[in-house]
């Protein structure tokens, strides 16, 4: 999306890796691969997406059982996961109730699901069910889009996932330098910059703004870790009541960090219509 990164789950890695990712054999859905992995890909092939918490050892199981068969069928279907606790407006997306839930889509449309967990027996009927559904109605190839990624960009992604800013900065600036125009360099660097700036801010930083309502600086910082802690309402409604009581450089410094912060969404993100329209009648 726009080249955003997932916030809540590299702010997990950069403050404590708890080795809470998905068992291997499936591609972890964030907010900014969705539309790649699951909406074009499902174009392509299935696409098997189970909705899951770590919290959960039956939903382990469920995707150990599904990796599996995805690794005997090479290649026909792809397994994606979704962590409903790192990413729970990808989870709202699909409307679910509990965990584990399997969503079974097919050119970007949900063709069957299911809850709670099955016998490896009976997920093997389900998979073969939805193959011969969708044979010959979809373009076939596997390929998804990191494999078809420069191999530098592909670097770059797996510096940022895991969590490694510093590497992941300069690979992506080399390619900016390469290519000023890269969109994806672009929408990473905004998201580095501001990840190194927020994980770094003090704990307390909201207590401390409401404490100092008219501090530009206690601002900016309890809206860095608002938004760290998805709370991305309250970041953006913060700011703007400052521009109304601000003016001069001050309003064009709260202005221009509010601008920042939208960037790091996708456009179409209701938060950032909302915070965007609310600012300008701050402003006017």
């Amino acid at each position: 999306m726009a080249g955003a990164v997932d916030l809540s789950g590299l702010k997990q890695r950069a403050q404590a890796p708890s080795g809470g990712a998905a068992p291997t054999g499936a591609v972890e859905i964030t907010e900014a691969n969705f539309e790649a992995e699951v909406l074009v890909r499902s174009g392509q092939i299935p696409v098997v997406v189970v909705l899951w918490s770590p919290r959960s050892e039956v939903c382990v199981q469920l995707i150990d059982a599904f990796a599996d068969l995805a690794a005997a069928d090479k290649g026909t279907w792809s397994l994606a996961t979704v962590n409903v606790d790192v990413v729970p407006r990808v989870a709202q997306m699909f409307g679910i109730e509990a965990v584990p839930t399997v969503v079974a889509l097919a050119g970007g449309q949900p063709l069957a699901s299911f809850q709670g967990p099955q016998p490896p027996e009976q997920l093997r009927r389900w998979i073969d069910s939805l193959l011969s559904a969708t044979a010959g109605k979809l373009s076939g190839t596997g390929e998804s889009e990191a494999e078809q990624a420069d191999p530098a960009v592909a670097q770059a992604r797996e510096h940022l996932e895991a969590g490694d800013f510093a590497a992941a900065a300069a690979a992506y600036q080399a390619i900016l330098d390469a290519d000023p125009n890269h969109a994806e360099a672009k929408g990473a660097l905004r998201q580095i910059t501001f990840l190194e700036r927020a994980t770094a801010q003090r704990p307390d930083a909201v207590a401390a703004a409401a404490a100092a309502p008219d501090d530009l600086d206690a601002a900016f910082a309890a809206a860095d870790v608002e938004i760290l802690n998805q709370d991305v309402t309250a970041a953006f409604d913060r700011l703007i009541a400052l521009v109304r009581r601000t003016a001069g450089d001050e309003r064009t410094a709260v202005r221009t960090r509010l601008i920042e912060l939208f960037e790091l969404f996708d456009p179409a993100d209701p938060d950032v219509i909302a915070g965007r329209r609310n600012l300008a009648n701050a402003l006017y």
